[in-house]
C-alpha cells in the first residue's frame, strides 16, 4: 500500500507515528513532501493535498474545522463535499472565504485542528438541509460514538426547533446510507413503512411498504454478477410470496428521490385500484 492510499482510508491525514508503524521509512515521507504527493501540516501530521486546504487554514488562523468539513475525519456519510472551508473561529475573526459556525464546547480532536465530534453534528443540525444533516447524525448514533437524546439536550429552546426536528428522522438502524434516505421519503410521503421484515422464502428486506410493496435499495455491490443472481432469485421468491417489488439503486435514491417517489406511489395506486389482482 502506498502513502496516498494509507493517508485516504484514515480521513486523509495521519502522523507521522502512524506512517512509521505502517512501515513507511522517514526517507518514504520526505520524498513524497517533495514530489507534491502529500503535504506536510505541521510537525508530524502529514496530510493529502485536497485535505490541507482546509486543515491548513484552521491552522493558520487558530480555529477548528467542524460541520460538513469535519465529516471526513470522523468517517460520516456524507450527501455533498463542502463548497467552503466549515470553520469555528471562536470569537476571532472569520477567515476570508470559510463559512464561520459558532464557538465549540466540547472536547475537540485529540491532535488534528477539528472540532469534537459533539460540536460538528450540532453545528451540522444548526448549518446544513435537513436530509444532509440526518446522514451525519445517523452515521454516529448507530455507531454508537453519539445518541439522539445527548444532541437533543444540548439543542435547548425555540431557535434550536429545527435542528431538533432533524433528530425524530433518526432510526435505530440503517445499513447504508440508502436506507436512510429512502427511510426518509417514504416517511415524507405520509407512507406506512416497517424496516428490515423478513419474509418467508425470501429473507430479510429492506422495507415493507402499506403492507403489500417491497421495496430494496441497492448498493454498489449488486452489480456483482453473484449478487445480481441472487437478487433475481430473491426477487421471483417476492413475488411468488404474494408481494410487490421495487428496487432502487444509489443515483435513484440520492440523486432522484423525486422519480423514486412517483414509482413507488404509482404502483401503491395501482394495487389499490386492483391492477395486480388475479383475473
Amino acid at each position: 500500500m502506498d502513502l496516498e492510499t494509507f493517508l485516504s482510508r484514515r480521513a486523509g491525514v495521519a502522523r507521522t507515528s502512524k506512517l512509521r508503524r505502517a512501515g513507511f521509512s522517514r526517507n518514504s515521507i520526505e520524498k513524497a513532501v517533495a514530489s507534491g504527493r502529500i503535504v506536510r501540516l505541521r510537525r508530524g501530521v502529514y496530510s493529502l493535498p485536497r485535505e490541507a486546504g482546509v486543515l491548513g487554514m484552521a491552522l493558520q488562523y487558530n480555529a477548528l474545522v467542524t460541520c460538513l468539513s469535519a465529516a471526513p475525519a470522523y468517517g460520516l456519510w456524507t450527501l455533498n463535499k463542502a463548497d467552503k472551508p466549515h470553520l469555528s473561529p471562536g470569537h476571532k475573526k472569520t477567515p476570508p472565504g470559510a463559512f464561520a459556525h459558532g464557538r465549540c464546547s466540547h472536547p475537540r480532536h485529540p491532535w488534528l485542528p477539528i472540532a469534537g465530534l459533539a460540536d460538528v453534528l450540532i453545528h451540522a443540525l444548526r448549518c446544513l438541509p435537513e436530509i444532509e444533516a440526518l446522514v451525519m447524525v445517523q452515521c454516529a448514533a448507530q455507531s454508537g460514538d453519539v445518541t439522539v437524546d445527548f444532541l437533543r439536550r444540548k439543542l435547548p429552546g425555540n431557535r434550536n426547533a429545527r435542528a431538533r426536528a432533524v433528530l425524530d428522522w433518526v432510526i435505530p438502524r440503517a445499513d447504508s446510507l440508502l436506507e436512510v434516505l429512502a427511510n426518509y421519503h417514504f416517511r415524507r410521503a405520509g407512507l406506512q413503512v416497517r424496516r428490515h421484515v423478513e419474509v418467508p422464502g425470501v429473507g430479510e428486506v429492506d422495507f415493507l411498504v402499506e403492507e403489500c410493496l417491497v421495496v430494496e435499495t441497492d448498493g454498489a455491490t449488486h452489480l456483482e454478477p453473484r449478487q445480481v443472481k441472487k437478487d433475481r432469485k430473491r426477487n421471483n421468491a417476492t413475488v411468488a410470496g404474494g408481494y410487490l417489488i421495487l428496487r432502487f439503486g444509489y443515483d435513484d435514491v440520492v440523486h432522484h428521490p423525486a422519480r423514486m417517489m412517483e414509482r413507488v406511489l404509482g404502483v401503491l395506486e395501482l394495487s389499490r385500484r386492483g391492477a395486480f389482482s388475479g383475473r
